[in-house]
């Protein structure tokens, strides 16, 4: 019996020192998930301090949106247009700010956004300040925005592709045939440059398209070249020879054509940032990336005491393909946008809205239904489009019925 009794004390003993352990672990394991998600809360929270002859390193090295959702702003998958121009326009009224290192290569977005960033950069070297670019490989839309600067270096091995602009379109018809695919496609006989169809019912492009395609290519190369041309002062003719002739092959040719300043490798350049912002040869730079620097303070206005206005203006992003029902961060979906614009409309503490239009275009129907919306918020407060990279077919539908439409030299529209 009391061995019984021993055994059965020891059994309930060790069950009991189980479960307190096991408890233990789970607290221990609970309150290491809570301390991770506040301190993670801390560093997004996190003020960045600048210190002097500091500067901006602007990496645009992901594909950059005209306002990304949270999750990309948190997992900085993208880069977002409106925070890119707000860190440039902050840079420039910083005295903590020397100058901006331009680290580019290839720009994963469209010409109408790298125009933007492009005129924010300009509008910041009317402050003084400096601006450096430096690549291994410039694509022509990374030597666009680079030809802003003040100093351009080029990788030793590197290159400057500089040869023109071009688009190619594949057509299907021929495929379509050989699966015995038979395209049924509604198009008036008067729509002959709605040419979104014509990969699927033709071998090669109608000279309707071909006659806009030139246009509007052409304009957008005029327009880079012009830009180019006053910024290199290069002239206009001679850029167009250089394109038309392929002759920037190396980076020497690059240099002795005028478009880059001299060649260099990466420590070299670091070397020339050390030298401008006077800091010793054995320290690091003080450099701040784009995105730490939106967590920087503005003290730009008002001795950085934040005021409030009752009045206010709403800016309504309408980005991709436009669709019937809610849509997604990805597409305009006519349901949520019509009831943004609606909000908006309704809301007495806001006088005007500004759509930022950049769509290609989609759903007919889609498209009226936000259409009316616009038409509607005009008769009771201002509205005005901004085109960004495109805003085409619906994209330019949805903006015609606002009171004014700007739109960037670069932008596709019609």
């Amino acid at each position: 019996m009391k061995q019984f009794i021993k055994y059965t004390l020891a059994s309930i003993t060790g069950t009991f020192l189980t479960f307190l352990l096991f408890f233990l672990i789970l607290v221990a394991f609970i309150g290491g998930a809570i301390s991770s998600a506040f301190s993670g809360l801390d560093q997004a929270n996190q003020v960045t301090k600048v210190k002097d002859n500091t500067v901006l390193h602007i990496q645009l090295d992901k594909p950059i949106v005209d306002r990304g959702p949270d999750e990309h702003i948190r997992s900085q998958s993208a880069l977002c247009l409106n925070q890119i121009l707000e860190n440039i326009d902050k840079a420039k009224k910083d005295e903590k700010i020397t100058g901006v290192f331009l680290d580019v290569s290839f720009i994963q977005a469209g010409f109408g956004t790298v125009e933007e960033i492009r005129n924010a950069l300009l509008d910041f070297k009317e402050s003084g300040k400096w601006i450096i670019s430096y690549s291994e490989i410039y694509s022509q839309k990374a030597y666009y925005l680079a030809s802003v600067s003040d100093e351009i270096y080029v990788y030793p091995e590197g290159i400057i592709d500089f040869r023109g602009l071009r688009t190619t379109l594949a057509f299907l018809k021929g495929t379509m045939e050989k699966l015995d695919i038979e395209p049924q496609v509604i198009r008036g006989s008067n729509n002959k440059f709605k040419s979104a169809v014509e990969p699927f019912i033709m071998e090669e492009m109608s000279q309707a398209n071909r006659m806009q395609t030139e246009a509007w290519l052409g304009s957008m190369w005029e327009h880079m070249v012009k830009g180019i041309s006053e910024s290199r002062s290069i002239s206009t003719d001679e850029l167009m020879r250089i394109a038309d002739n392929y002759e920037v092959q190396t980076a020497e040719d690059a240099v002795a054509l005028g478009m880059a300043s001299s060649i260099k490798y990466y420590d070299e350049v670091i070397d020339i940032l050390k030298f401008k912002t006077e800091t010793d040869e054995e320290d690091d730079i003080n450099s701040v990336s784009m995105t730490k620097y939106l967590k920087a303070p503005d003290n730009s206005s008002n001795n950085g005491v934040p005021f409030y206005k009752k009045d206010a203006i709403a800016v309504i992003y309408a980005s991709g393909n436009i669709i019937s029902g809610e849509g997604d961060n990805e597409t305009i979906g006519s349901e949520k946008f019509a009831k943004s614009i609606r909000s908006a409309r309704r809301d007495s503490s806001i006088k005007a809205i500004v759509l930022r239009v950049n769509s290609p275009g989609g759903s007919a129907l889609a498209s009226d239904v936000i259409w009316r919306e616009v038409i509607l918020a005009k008769a009771e407060k201002p509205v005005v489009v901004s085109m960004g990279d495109v805003a085409a077919s619906g994209g330019y539908y949805i903006s015609a019925a606002a009171n004014e439409i700007f739109a960037m030299p670069t932008t596709v529209t019609g």
